[in-house]
């Protein structure tokens, strides 16, 4: 597709520490269209942020990209040398980090904290991007943007730092917004202005966003297609709708009943059973076997490929896989 702007092929992001190799992400695809948002979701320890600084190569150590492709305009970011991908990194694709709380540097005013990603990336002089970083805090919604400019992280609501964060993200116009988590510990409130922001965003600029949550409210507002990970591997993947609908995996249907519906009788949460398996004891064959109400021989001996099936959605799963043979 002419309009792909990112695709990972056979992502694989290990860290090596005392206690042994732990694959923390682990033969990762997807692909990134322009003016996509594509939501990469699973509990806490399935390898979505870090999939996510590994486009950027935000790796440190003991963590290492040790295979795999990230095409970004057909040029690999694996390959890039650090000048490049500095060039790139908050320029072309940038980041919402999670803690907003902790993200801003707090001896630093956010006006400087703005312009100075301004300075560094297109070069303007320290008024000229003083005076961007006031017409993206208007941008972001924050009243009196003047006065704001000269604030203290300290003197703003986590709401208002969200804010700022974004307006960070969005100083150079990028072509593909990263939100890690950008709605976590926010109150609904702050939560739905947050996400109509990017939503706003992204028609306005026609900026593609990677949205790594574990919420699915959030990813039914404003997601096109689905991610689902677990234990460092994609699962399932297809049209958001299409997964809300009738999701394959037995994770993805587990992680979709938990939600609680307001139309139903009051009743006990369903649960997926157990919890994430060690990533130093990881079962023999599929992942989730140990945790799933399908599970059969199959599973427990051979790990099941990830395939891409007739109607252009990917899953991996002997259930499923078992039947298109």
């Amino acid at each position: 597709m002419s309009d792909v702007m990112l695709e990972v092929k056979n992502l694989k992001t290990y860290f090596n520490i005392e206690e042994g190799l732990v694959p923390a992400v682990d033969d990762v695809d997807f692909q990134l269209s322009a003016r996509e948002t594509l939501a990469i979701v699973g509990e806490s320890g399935s390898g979505k942020s870090v999939t996510s600084l590994s486009i950027l190569r935000l790796i440190k150590e003991p963590g290492k990209i040790v295979g795999g492709n990230i095409m970004y305009l057909g040029k690999d970011i694996l390959k890039m040398k650090e000048k490049e991908i500095r060039s790139i990194r908050g320029n072309e694709i940038s980041m919402i980090f999670q803690e907003p709380m902790t993200s801003l540097n707090p001896v630093f005013t956010v006006g400087r904290q703005i312009s100075e990603v301004i300075m560094i990336h297109q070069k303007l002089k320290k008024q000229e991007a003083l005076q961007k970083a006031v017409e993206l805090i208007k941008l972001v919604g924050i009243p009196n943007p003047d006065k704001c400019v000269d604030n203290y992280p300290h003197q703003l609501s986590g709401g208002m730092k969200q804010r700022i964060m974004i307006a960070i993200a969005l100083a150079c116009n990028p072509k593909i917004l990263i939100a890690d988590e950008p709605t976590t510990a926010l109150d609904v409130t702050i939560q739905s202005q947050i996400l109509n922001l990017m939503k706003e965003l992204k028609e306005k600029l026609g900026t593609a966003i990677i949205l790594v949550t574990h919420d699915l409210g959030v990813v039914a507002q404003l997601s096109d297609n689905i991610m689902v990970m677990y234990a460092g591997k994609a699962v399932e993947y297809g049209p958001t709708l299409e997964i809300f609908k009738d999701p394959l995996h037995p994770y993805t249907e587990g992680l979709l009943n938990s939600i609680p519906k307001i139309d139903e009788e009051l009743n006990r949460l369903k649960i997926i059973r157990g919890t994430v398996p060690s990533p130093f004891q990881l079962p023999k064959g599929c992942k989730f076997s140990t945790r799933c109400d399908y599970v059969m021989d199959i599973c427990k001996e051979r790990e099941p490929e990830y395939i891409t099936l007739a109607s252009g959605r990917k899953v991996r799963c002997w259930k499923v896989t078992g039947d298109e043979e």
